[in-house]
């Protein structure tokens, strides 16, 4: 499993100095796809695999992304500093849920959607340190949290409730990492809110940001940690009147890694989120093992306990554009289940061989879950059951 980084691995320094006229000569194109399905013995009838976003039609399958990634990595544009493009655009069902307010949730209505997952300008700053400071301007991928939106970079077809309900998506505005030393990260930045963007289609007329450190290449280079707070108000003006430009949510978010052998590494995440608009709170953790069975075959786990307190935070979207309607306080198709404790156990077997010059990157993951109620509630399987089995995967083409 790869950390969330997919734009700040975008910013890498070359020590060569480089041409103006030969700038755009290391810059990338790269596509990827990615379909998969999720079935559900129990058929219910609305269709939904409750508590799940990305897999949400039960025994359907989804196209879920096509994406196209264009990258020029920052190089050298003189007095030590650096510049770099990033740019990728997603269109499947994947975009449902991501979607940016006021970008691309109104581009189309129907089941595929469109988005730009990242557009931004990249930076180097030879400022305060050695190693200086790095950033990203524009749209970029939030960046608490352990799984991505990039199926090539996390374990699971699915989604821990955590990545779905207590660590935002996307971002319009700036992000930077402090690079302290060879260890030692502090990262911060400012931005509208989760998927929105200035003016009328940003839910609350205040900002929100991010400060926490990041910890890498500790114990002989295997163990690596982030801890990342954001605050900001996320509610909906449409939905809680003007307090909602004043109510605090404070997402917490702790999370690493450690390499236990060659072939075996452990990752952890515990989290806490509080809204004062809604007067929720959300607490949960979160454990995977990888297994590099051979260079082209990972067994992963996964286990989580996820409590929402009020039952307002786990919510299923009940059709293409809920989920964008309910982000700006419009009314919109949902179900929530009562406060609930889940607890969520999956397995999969990841096979990604090596097949040739074209294909850069090929995976296969079959998948089963197990989700459960552990007080007692039934919010799967249309609020019939307290438990839920799943089983299916997907596949990712990358070229």
């Amino acid at each position: 499993m790869k950390k969330i980084w997919i734009i700040a691995a975008c910013v890498c320094v070359s020590t060569t100095p480089a041409r103006a006229s030969s700038w755009f000569g290391d810059t990338t194109l790269n596509g990827q796809i990615e379909g998969g399905i999720m079935a559900n013995p129990a058929r219910p009838t609305d269709g939904e695999n409750f508590g799940q976003l990305l897999a949400d039609h039960a025994n359907q399958p989804s196209l879920n992304q096509i994406t196209l990634t264009f990258t020029k990595p920052v190089d050298p544009i003189g007095g030590g500093y650096g510049l770099g493009v990033n740019l990728r655009l997603l269109y499947g069902s994947d975009a449902r849920i991501y979607n940016i307010a006021g970008i691309s949730d109104r581009a189309f209505s129907s089941r595929y959607q469109i988005m730009p997952v990242f557009a931004n300008v990249a930076l180097h700053m030879p400022w305060l340190t050695q190693k200086g400071l790095d950033g990203q301007v524009g749209i970029f991928t939030a960046p608490m949290g352990v799984e991505t939106l990039d199926p090539s970079t996390r374990p699971f077809y699915t989604l821990a409730y955590t990545t779905e309900y207590s660590t935002p998506f996307e971002h319009v505005g700036a992000m930077f990492q402090w690079h302290l030393d060879d260890h030692y990260d502090i990262q911060f930045g400012i931005d509208t809110g989760n998927q929105t963007t200035f003016g009328r289609k940003d839910d609350n007329a205040e900002p929100a940001g991010y400060i926490g450190l990041t910890a890498n290449n500790l114990l002989d280079g295997k163990l690596s940690l982030t801890y990342l707070t954001r605050l900001g108000p996320e509610d909906s003006v449409r939905a809680l009147g003007p307090s909602a430009n004043s109510a605090m949510r404070i997402w917490n978010d702790l999370n690493g890694n450690y390499k236990i052998t060659d072939k075996l590494t452990v990752y952890a995440e515990f989290n806490f989120l509080h809204d004062e608009g809604l007067r929720a709170e959300t607490y949960s953790a979160v454990t995977w093992l990888a297994w590099n069975v051979t260079p082209s075959l990972t067994l992963n786990y996964r286990g989580e306990i996820y409590r929402d307190n009020s039952g307002l935070m786990v919510t299923q979207f009940l059709s293409d554009t809920a989920y964008a309607k309910a982000l700006l306080g419009d009314p919109a198709r949902t179900e929530n289940a009562p406060a609930t404790t889940y607890g969520s156990l999956s397995l999969n077997a990841a096979w990604h061989p090596t097949l040739g010059h074209h294909i850069k990157f090929f995976q296969i993951r079959p998948e089963i879950r197990f989700d459960r109620s552990l007080n007692g509630t039934s919010p799967f399987n249309d609020f019939r059951n307290d438990g839920m089995f799943t089983f299916g995967g997907d596949v990712t083409l990358g070229f």
